[in-house]
């Protein structure tokens, strides 16, 4: 199935426009896939994002640190944090080194919740069956290119 069928746009400017296009196509597709799967749980893509986030870190963060490492860089950071918070998800506290900021932590709520997701690791990696070690390798050396060289 090529991307001219899938938007019904048979032709395009050049290889270039395609290429955006279908980066950006196949983006919106993949994350609509993933949302379905995290649907049930009643938690959005960025909320998971930043519980994997903190899973991962030894330390707490700071709503800037997260910020750093978050796939949706124009996310409004400290928003999605207080709906984890309310969701009681994440926990709040004064940084000690630093009082301007905040620690921000996974709650044992929250372990449980990733946790619990982490078995969706496998439908999320079937999404993208299709392709082999090798070829994700070259996808991922492509888009890498991409992002450098607008830098």
């Amino acid at each position: 199935m090529g991307i001219e069928k899938d938007i019904q746009q048979p032709n395009f400017r050049n290889e270039y426009q395609k290429m955006g296009i279908n980066i950006i196509y196949t983006a919106n597709w993949l994350n609509e896939k993933v949302a379905q799967i995290l649907g049930n749980e009643e938690i959005t893509q960025q909320q998971y994002n930043i519980l994997r986030i903190l899973r991962g870190s030894d330390a707490p963060l700071s709503t800037l640190k997260i910020r750093e490492r978050m796939l949706d860089k124009m996310s409004d950071t400290s928003r999605i944090v207080d709906r984890l918070i309310a969701k009681g998800l994440v926990e709040k506290n004064a940084c000690v080194k630093d009082k301007r900021l905040v620690d921000i932590t996974l709650s044992k709520k929250g372990t449980q919740l990733v946790e619990k997701l982490d078995q969706f690791n496998d439908q999320i990696d079937a999404l993208l069956k299709g392709i082999d070690e090798k070829e994700a390798v070259m996808i991922n050396q492509i888009l890498d290119k991409i992002r450098s060289a607008n830098n």
